[in-house]
């Protein structure tokens, strides 16, 4: 007789300030797909992020949305920088309400690796690489970095507006708060930089005018290891994610890599940032969350059950899988757990 059990990956929880049915999270992926360069979501949007509310995630984190033109990774990206964008994403975020799914979105500047940006910002002016994959970078001023952070408030503000359940600044990925964080990519000698606490100011700030801005769960995303030996440590990003902690971040998202043109200098596999994850959730209490080639649900509940992290992103299998949560619960042999259309349910009981 098949065993019939409630998997903690598939089970309601309440999580940093979120009623989720699950703790099956879609992570910010970039799609690239925005053809008129002005930011607003296309058909493509609405059906990628709408197949995988169908699919059963119980909360979908919207690709890196820039906060200005210029902070970018791309022209094919997807911005909150005016009015016109948070009225489009607010029905977006609708339809997907309406399948049955949480949503939030992640506030993005890429800094230096602003692709298109006509003069891309910085903390500090280096190039990203040698190979000239990147423009050199403008060195921010304190009137760029006030005008940053208002832009990330605004942002933050119609992100609320459009009815999004939390948001994510992106601190990871050698982006502009990332490249504020490591010591390579922050050389400045006023406020902002030289010790950790001084580097940490810009996303402090960040998070502290966003919070008393908008009343949603803030997350942040971070890069926990830059596979450099003169980056942060992990004892650094432990110590950052205690002081995210007592500024009332409600999640951290656990990541690694992209400030330098770098790979790990491990080796990959199944959950291989899973061990990060960990050693920040044994830093703090807020909850943390795993990622990196976490394709089989056994794996994603054996972090769980072994409290490595409390939600598990999946993210290259929801691109080749939409229904990826309803063919976990078939393999966890999880009777509980329904997809949106019951339709689905009989061809996936089929497969």
């Amino acid at each position: 007789m098949e065993e019939i059990i409630m998997s903690k990956l598939l089970s309601p929880v309440q999580i940093a300030g979120l009623d989720l049915k699950n703790r099956v999270v879609m992570p910010p992926m970039c799609m690239y797909d925005v053809q008129a360069e002005d930011g607003l979501p296309t058909s493509f949007h609405h059906a990628h992020y709408g197949a995988r509310a169908i699919g059963g995630v119980g909360l979908i984190i919207q690709e890196a949305t820039a906060v200005t033109p210029e902070g970018r990774l791309t022209k094919n990206d997807l911005g909150l920088w005016n009015d016109a964008q948070g009225q489009a994403l607010a029905k977006m975020v609708s339809e997907l309400h309406q399948l049955g799914t949480k949503v939030g979105v992640q506030l993005c500047h890429a800094g230096r690796k602003a692709k298109d940006a006509t003069q891309p910002l910085a903390p500090t002016a280096l190039d990203y690489d040698d190979q000239g994959s990147f423009k050199t970078p403008k060195e921010m001023t304190l009137a760029d970095i006030e005008e940053v952070k208002a832009a990330f408030v605004a942002a933050a503000k119609r992100a609320e507006a459009a009815g999004y359940d939390m948001l994510q600044l992106h601190g990871a990925h050698g982006y502009l708060i990332n490249q504020f964080l490591e010591p390579m990519t922050n050389h400045r000698q006023d406020a902002y930089g030289g010790s950790l606490a001084a580097r940490f100011r810009f996303l402090k700030e960040v998070v502290a005018e966003v919070k008393a801005a908008v009343s949603l769960p803030i997350w942040v995303r971070l890069s926990v290891s830059s596979y450099a030996q003169e980056g942060n440590s992990l004892a650094d990003y432990q110590t950052i994610a205690r002081w995210l902690e007592e500024l009332g971040v409600a999640c951290l998202d656990i990541s690694t890599g992209g400030v330098l043109p770098l790979s790990p200098n491990f080796p990959i596999y199944g959950g291989y940032q899973a061990n990060f994850s960990a050693k920040i959730k044994a830093a703090v209490e807020i909850p943390v969350t795993a990622v990196g080639l976490i394709k089989s649900p056994e794996l994603a509940e054996y972090l769980l059950q072994n409290d490595q992290a409390d939600l598990i992103e999946v993210g290259r299998e929801l691109i080749a899988q939409p229904n990826w949560p309803a063919q976990a619960a078939k393999q966890l042999h999880d009777h509980d757990f329904s997809v949106y259309n019951h339709s689905y349910q009989r061809g996936i009981g089929q497969l």
